[in-house]
C-alpha cells in the first residue's frame, strides 16, 4: 500500500493570517482621476480564489475609502456627549439627498454592428468619464459612499432592459433615503415602462409611518405604484414581538409559510399594469394553493454562480415576449430582495445573508411559466445620504467599519439606547457619548479584548449597529411634516391595509390561513380594526388554535 502524502507543516502564525484575511475579505486599491487621487475599497474581496472557476470579485462591492485624518477627527468626536434631537428632526426630505446634478450610470448607446470588445471598451470609457464628471460637481465632497464597480452596473443595465414591469424594494425605516429620482425618471418616462415601489420590512415601523411614506412618494412620483410587504407575517413568527424595554424580538418559526398578503399585493398591481395581455391566473392560482403549505427555512434550490467574461450581451426588449411577464428586482443591499423573491415563491430559491454584495450576479427565476423574476446585485445609488444611515441600513458592511462611533451618535441621539439596552454608564456619570454607550455595552456583555482584558468597544459598536441592521434596535425616518400630520395618518383608511399584510387583526390575535374566497369576503368587509404591532402572545406554536379567512384580498381592489 502506498504511503499517504506527508502533511505540509502550518505554523499558528500562517493559519492566524488565513483567519484575518478571510475575515476582512478587503483588497485597498488606489485610484487617481486628474489632480485627485483616491482609495477605493473592495468590500469581500477573495484574495485565495483556486484558478478556472471565473473571477470571484467581478462583482465585489467597491466604495472610496476615508482618509486617516477624516478617521482620527471622528475618534475624537466620539469623545463628546450626546446631543438628543427632537421628532421633528427625524423627519427628512429626500430632495436633500437626491441632487439632480447626480444620476446613476446608464448604458451607453450600441448596436449589433459592435462587437464584445468593442462594447466593453465603450462602457470603460463611460464608466471613466461618469465617475469623472461626478468629481467635478459641487457636490462630490457631501457625497456617502456608491457602488464603483462597472461590472454590478452592467447587471441592472442587463435588468432595466430584459423587464416589462420595475420591482423596486426600498426598506420603509429610511424608504426616502434608498428612492433615488433618477431611477423612476429613466424607467417610466425614457424606457416607458412600468414602475412598483415595495415598502418592505413594514413589521418593523408604525403602519401610520408606513401610510405616511405611500402618500408622500405617491405625491412625488404619480405613476409609481406603492405596494407593502413583510417577509415575516404574524404566521411565520413565534412568541412576543417586543420586550419589556421596548427592544424589538422577531423569532421565526422553523417551518415558514408563503407571505400570502404581501405576495398577493403584488400580483394586483401587476394585473392592473398588463391589462390582461398577460395571463396571470396561473401567479393567483400559486399563491391560493401554497398559502397554508409550510416549508424549511434552509432549503435551498438555487445557488450563485460567477461569470468568467464581462457581460456585454446584447438584449432587444420586447413587451410580454412570448405572452410572459418579466418582473425586474432591484434594490440596495439589505433591503430584502432575496428575502422577498423567497417569500413570492412560498420556499427558498434565492440564497439569503446579511453581508452586502451577497448576490453576486442577476439570477432568473420562473416564478410560473408565465412570470420570471430577474433579482439584481444589490446596488448602492450616488447620493448624498449621511453614511452613517447608510451603515444602519446596510449598504456598507459593519465589519469593514474602521470609525464606528459617528453611526453609534446618529443612533445614539435618535433613541435612548442606555433605556433599550438596559444598562448603566461604565463611569457612574450622568451625561454619554458614543464611546460611553460602546463601552456600557461591552461591560454589560463581557467584551473583552484577548491580550490586556480592557473593554472591547469596537466589538460592542459592531453588535448594536447589528441589532439596529436586524431591526430589534428600530430607528425610521419620517417623511416631510409627518410630526405635523401624525392625527391624520393614525386614523386613516390606509392603516388597514399595512396591518393585514402584517396578517394581524385586533379583535383576535391569531394568523391569517388562506387566501379568502368569494363566499367569505363579505364577512370581514365591515372590520376596519388592527393589530397591535407588539403581539404578546406566547403561543404562536400551538396547532389545535382557530383559522380565521384572511381578509386582505377583499380589499385590495378598493384601494
Amino acid at each position: 500500500m502506498p504511503q499517504a502524502r506527508r502533511k505540509t507543516p502550518f505554523s499558528g502564525k500562517a493559519k492566524k493570517q488565513q483567519l484575518q484575511a478571510k475575515k476582512n475579505k478587503t483588497l485597498i486599491m488606489n485610484t487617481s482621476s486628474g489632480t485627485n487621487s483616491y482609495d477605493v475599497v473592495s468590500v469581500n474581496y477573495q484574495p485565495n480564489r483556486s484558478k478556472g472557476r471565473g473571477d470571484a470579485n467581478r462583482y465585489a462591492l467597491k466604495f472610496y475609502r476615508e482618509s486617516d485624518e477624516e478617521l482620527r477627527m471622528k475618534k475624537e468626536d466620539a469623545l463628546k456627549s450626546l446631543n438628543p434631537v427632537s421628532e421633528k428632526e427625524m423627519e427628512i426630505d429626500p430632495t436633500d439627498f437626491f441632487p439632480k446634478e447626480i444620476s446613476f450610470p446608464k448604458r451607453p448607446p450600441w448596436d449589433f454592428s459592435m462587437t464584445p470588445a468593442q462594447l466593453d471598451a465603450q462602457e470603460q470609457k463611460y464608466f471613466r468619464e461618469y465617475i469623472q464628471a461626478l468629481q467635478a460637481t459641487p457636490h462630490w465632497k457631501e457625497m456617502s459612499y456608491f457602488e464603483l464597480n462597472l461590472e454590478t452596473w452592467r447587471q441592472l443595465w442587463r435588468v432595466l432592459e430584459m423587464c416589462d414591469i420595475l420591482l423596486l424594494i426600498v426598506d420603509v425605516r429610511y424608504a426616502g433615503m434608498m428612492f433615488p429620482p433618477s431611477l423612476y425618471e429613466y424607467v417610466v418616462n425614457e424606457q416607458k415602462k412600468n414602475m412598483i415601489l415595495v415598502l418592505n420590512k413594514i413589521d418593523l415601523v408604525p403602519a401610520s409611518v408606513v401610510a405616511a411614506w405611500k402618500q408622500y412618494l405617491v405625491n412625488r412620483c404619480p405613476e409609481l405604484r406603492v405596494v407593502y410587504f413583510t417577509s415575516c407575517p404574524g404566521y411565520n413568527l413565534a412568541g412576543a414581538t417586543s420586550d419589556k424595554a421596548g427592544l424589538n424580538v422577531r423569532r421565526r418559526k422553523g417551518r415558514q409559510r408563503m407571505c400570502a398578503e404581501g405576495a398577493t399585493k403584488i400580483l394586483e398591481a401587476c394585473k392592473d399594469i398588463v391589462s390582461g395581455e398577460v395571463d396571470l391566473s396561473s401567479w393567483e392560482k400559486k399563491i391560493k394553493e401554497e398559502t397554508n403549505v409550510e416549508f424549511e427555512d434552509d432549503e435551498t434550490e438555487v445557488g450563485e454562480t460567477i461569470l468568467e467574461k464581462s457581460d456585454t450581451t446584447f438584449y432587444t426588449h420586447e413587451r410580454y415576449k412570448n405572452g410572459i411577464l418579466t418582473i425586474g428586482c432591484v434594490g440596495q443591499p439589505n433591503v430584502g430582495k432575496s428575502s422577498l423573491m423567497n417569500a413570492i415563491m412560498g420556499k427558498k430559491v434565492v440564497s439569503v445573508s446579511k453581508t452586502p454584495g451577497h448576490t453576486k450576479h442577476f439570477q432568473t427565476i420562473f416564478l410560473t411559466p408565465e412570470v420570471r423574476l430577474c433579482d439584481c446585485p444589490g446596488l448602492v445609488f450616488p447620493s448624498k445620504v449621511p453614511r452613517p444611515i447608510q451603515i444602519l441600513m446596510g449598504s456598507y458592511p459593519i465589519a469593514q467599519l474602521r470609525e464606528p462611533y459617528t453611526t453609534i451618535r446618529y443612533l445614539a441621539e435618535r433613541l435612548d439606547l442606555p433605556r433599550l439596552l438596559r444598562m448603566d454608564h461604565p463611569e457612574n456619570d450622568d451625561t454619554w457619548s458614543p464611546r460611553d454607550i460602546c463601552d456600557g455595552w461591552a461591560k454589560k456583555r463581557g467584551y473583552l479584548t484577548a491580550k490586556a482584558a480592557r473593554l472591547d468597544t469596537y466589538r460592542a459598536a459592531n453588535s448594536i449597529l447589528r441589532m439596529a441592521l436586524d431591526g430589534k434596535i428600530c430607528l425610521w425616518l419620517r417623511p416631510p411634516n409627518f410630526t405635523q400630520e401624525r392625527e391624520k395618518f393614525e386614523t386613516c383608511e390606509e392603516i388597514k391595509y399595512v396591518k393585514w399584510v402584517q396578517a394581524l387583526t385586533k379583535d383576535e390575535d391569531i394568523p391569517s390561513s388562506s387566501i379568502p374566497s368569494s363566499d367569505t369576503d363579505d364577512r370581514s368587509a365591515d372590520d376596519d380594526s388592527s393589530a397591535d404591532e407588539s403581539d404578546n402572545d406566547e403561543d404562536d406554536d400551538s396547532d389545535d388554535r382557530t383559522e380565521i379567512v384572511n381578509k386582505f384580498a377583499a380589499l385590495a381592489g378598493d384601494e
